[in-house]
């Protein structure tokens, strides 16, 4: 009896042992079969217009932007009051963090500062930049094309004033079909909006 009972323990775990393996292959196996999300990042450069600041030095500190813009996820807006997100498609960072390294860069590539940076580099700073991404997305109304609105607020890092502020917005069109091409829209809208962003800066500081 004692050998039976200890026969069906053994082949009820080897039961168990063997439906944990097949799971843990089923789960595998739907692991390599689904497609990851194809990852884009910005990269379009601007031609940049605007006088030399070369005795300034600025601050870029991380845009803020509403929860649905704050992800790596590529906004779709269907109507004005409901968004999707763009399906098999991401960013590859957090879009705020993306737009704070290519502002940075842009004011960078100009030539005409003094210096750029961001929060915790040590640069003696003249002013900020403080940005608010507003919009960031695909429209699908009155045809399907890319919408860019970022706010900019030039503060005087020495007492905290405005010196200047200016909301700043860019439309392209989508050309051709598929992730890309809505990826390209986005790039170039946001590529307006810097060259405007950093050429309406060095006129104001």
């Amino acid at each position: 009896m004692g050998h039976g009972a200890g026969m069906g323990v053994n082949a009820i775990l080897w039961a168990g042992r063997a439906s944990i393996l097949v799971l843990a292959l089923i789960g595998l196996s739907s692991c390599g079969g689904k497609a990851k999300d194809d990852t884009f990042a910005l990269s379009a450069m601007p031609e940049i217009a605007g006088p030399k600041a070369k005795n300034k030095q600025i601050l870029i500190p991380e845009p803020a932007a509403l929860k649905a813009l704050d992800s790596e996820q590529i906004v779709i807006r269907v109507t004005q009051s409901e968004i999707q997100y763009l399906s098999e498609a991401r960013w590859s960072d957090r879009l705020p963090k993306m737009v704070q390294a290519k502002l940075v860069e842009a004011y960078e590539n100009s030539g005409k500062l003094g210096g750029v940076g961001k929060p915790g580099e040590g640069l003696a700073i003249d002013f900020q930049v403080v940005t608010d991404i507003r919009a960031f997305q695909i429209e699908t109304t009155g045809g399907d094309h890319a919408n860019v609105e970022i706010s900019v607020k030039i503060l005087n890092d020495r007492n905290g004033s405005v010196r200047a502020q200016r909301v700043f917005s860019a439309t392209a069109p989508v050309n051709g079909a598929g992730n890309p091409a809505f990826i390209a829209a986005l790039d170039a809208a946001f590529a307006k909006v810097t060259a405007d962003i950093v050429g309406w800066t060095l006129k104001s500081i």
